[in-house]
This record gives structure tokens, sequence and C-alpha cells, in this order.
């Protein structure tokens, strides 16, 4: 009789051992609950690179070579390519150019006609990072062209005036003419300057006497030039805001009347 207490205290204490056994068997599991969480975390918070356009600019207004430079944080492997992307509104962002950075910096130059455009610097994915782009910037584009790559508005004066385009066979640039008119004539041409910021023009007098040249916004000389039998000068000015430009030629005091040959650029974006 005495013997079942001890066996029922000794079932007791294994059924106690037991069941503490098994709450102690519940704590891993909430340590890899909480791996599980801060796994998670990490991949929430995997690094990112920067990439951001320092500087925009037009480094030949002749050729139009566009120059962009950026940095890339952290910086990529080297090797790595960086593209230079411009915005079309029909085929989304095209790549103009390309280039191997050095160390976190980049420059990217292309040549590219004059325009106001959006661009951006990007790079493709490298583990453990992601595709990355810079923020869109505008960019207005200088570029020398000729004066003639959107027709004469209209043309006229007194004394049978002419204003004689070269045709592209014989000036691709779009950029020479010929004025003349009779005796104490004059001729203009009206030119499309929207868009332009300066017109350079050279002049060549290959009348017998004196010729005045002048630009006109409407009724507003910008420039104006008296120019001697058989000499050459420039005539240049800025016409930021003008789009109606007239180019005229007067005859001072000639044989036969004014007749100048005609180089002319404009700097636009279009």
């Amino acid at each position: 009789m005495g013997v079942r207490p001890f066996i029922g205290l000794v079932v007791g204490l294994s059924l106690s051992v037991s069941l503490a056994g098994c709450a102690a068997a519940a704590v891993p599991a909430q340590s890899a609950l909480s791996l599980q969480s801060s796994q998670t975390d990490a991949q929430a918070a995997a690094p990112t690179r920067t990439v951001k356009v320092t500087s925009i600019r037009t480094t030949d207004y002749t050729k139009g070579t566009l120059t962009v430079a950026g940095t890339l944080t952290p910086a990529p492997a080297a090797g790595s390519r960086v593209a230079l992307q411009r915005w079309s509104s029909t085929a989304g962002w095209q790549e103009i150019g390309h280039a191997t950075p050095s160390g976190g910096k980049v420059t990217i130059s292309a040549n590219q006609p004059g325009s106001i455009r959006t661009y951006r610097l990007a790079i493709g994915p490298q583990s453990p990072y992601a595709a990355a782009a810079s923020a869109p910037t505008g960019f207005s584009h200088y570029v020398w062209r000729g004066i003639y790559k959107k027709p004469l508005l209209a043309s006229g004066g007194t004394g049978h005036p002419q204003y004689n385009v070269a045709p592209p066979s014989e000036a691709p640039r779009r950029a020479e003419a010929e004025v003349l008119a009779d005796k104490g004539g004059v001729v203009w041409g009206d030119v499309n300057t929207a868009g332009c910021n300066w017109v350079k023009n050279w002049l060549g007098n290959i009348t017998d006497g004196t010729v005045r040249v002048s630009l006109l916004n409407g009724s507003t000389v910008r420039g104006s030039v008296d120019m001697a039998q058989e000499t050459e000068t420039w005539l240049n000015r800025q016409i930021l805001g003008v789009n109606r430009l007239r180019l005229q030629v007067a005859d001072v005091k000639s044989g036969y009347g004014p007749q100048v040959a005609t180089d002319s650029m404009l700097l636009c974006t279009n």
C-alpha cells in the first residue's frame, strides 16, 4: 500500500517534465518567426543606386554637340555602360549616346540638331542594385543652321527686286543668297526666326557703289551697315524674341543698283 503514492509521485514528475519540455520547444519557433521578419525588412531595404545629372550644356554650336555630366552613387563596376537618353512622346526614352564612368562620375557627348527636349542618364541593373536613372532634365539646345532651312516668309522691294536663295543642290547648308535691284532700288526678305537667338550674316557687296544692309524687326532697325564698292563685312545681332526678321539691302549710291551676296546663319532650337 505504501508503494502506490511513490509511483504516483514518479508519474506526476514525469508528466511535469514532459509538459515543460513541450513548453521549451516553442521558443525556437518564436525565434524563427523573428528571423523571417528581419529577412523581410532587409529585403525591403535593399540598397539603391542614385543617378544625378550635374550639368548639361551645348559644347559645340556648329556641330550641335550636347554634353551631359553626372554622378552615380555608389560608383558602378569598372567598364559599366551609362546611357544618355532623350524623351520622345511617341517612342519613350531613346538612347542617343553612352560612355564608361570614371569612378562615380560620367560625361557623355552626342551631336544633336537644335531642340528643346528632356534628357536623363541611366544604368542597367548590377547586383545588388536595380536599374537606375536620373530625374528628367529639360534643356534648350541651340545650334547654328542655315537661315533658309525654313522658306522665306515673304520678299519684295522696289526697282525690280530679286531675292535669289541658292538651291539645296548648290548650297546644302541653306545659308546662301544673292539680292539685287535696279539703281535706287531696295530688296528685302522676311525670315522665320522663331526659336532663334542670334543671326550672323557675311555680306559681300558686288555692285559698283555703296549699299546699306539692314536687319529689321517690323519697323525697328536691329542693325545696319553701309558697304563700299567690292567690300566684305559681317552683320551679327542677338534676336531673342524676334519671330520674323527682315534682311534688307538698299542702294545708297551706285551706277546700276544694289547687288549683295549673303551667307547667313541662325542660332536656333529648331
